[in-house]
């Protein structure tokens, strides 16, 4: 099988850079997984999470706030507005921002970002598939 290089770039700076397996992002249209020789794509990324399972059987999460997601050639480049590794996040800060946001029962129009940056950031740390998540995802 086959193998992707993958460049995951925020605004400020590389993030991660490596060769892997398996890629999965989401898009507006919704989540997209890319193997080694998939088809070129071109797309808008949405905020969520970032899957890279490298070739050594490992996993990289990351949280990804806007941006481009490109294939071509066995290559996969995601060009994010902004992200973070899932080792980077503060777990307990970004729950804290979650619950202050949900305190009332009601997410304002101005608290709708925030809400969104904060249960990315949650889900990336945590995996999507946690059970301690207390995103009402």
């Amino acid at each position: 099988m086959g193998e992707l290089n993958v460049s995951l770039v925020a605004m400020d700076r590389e993030v991660w850079v490596g060769k892997a397996r398996l890629v999965v992002a989401r898009t507006p249209e919704g989540e997209i997984g890319i193997l080694p020789g998939h088809e070129p794509v071109l797309a808008l990324l949405a905020d969520g999470p970032v899957r890279i399972e490298t070739l050594e059987g490992g996993a990289v999460g990351a949280a990804v706030h806007g941006g481009f997601f490109s294939v071509s050639n066995d290559a996969v480049a995601i060009l994010a507005e902004t992200a973070e590794l899932d080792s980077e996040i503060d777990v307990e800060r970004a729950q804290a921002a979650l619950d202050r946001i949900m305190a009332d029962g009601q997410v304002t129009r101005s608290e709708k970002a925030a809400e969104l940056r904060a249960r990315t950031r949650l889900k990336a740390a945590m995996g999507v598939e946690s059970k301690t998540l207390r995103t009402g995802l």
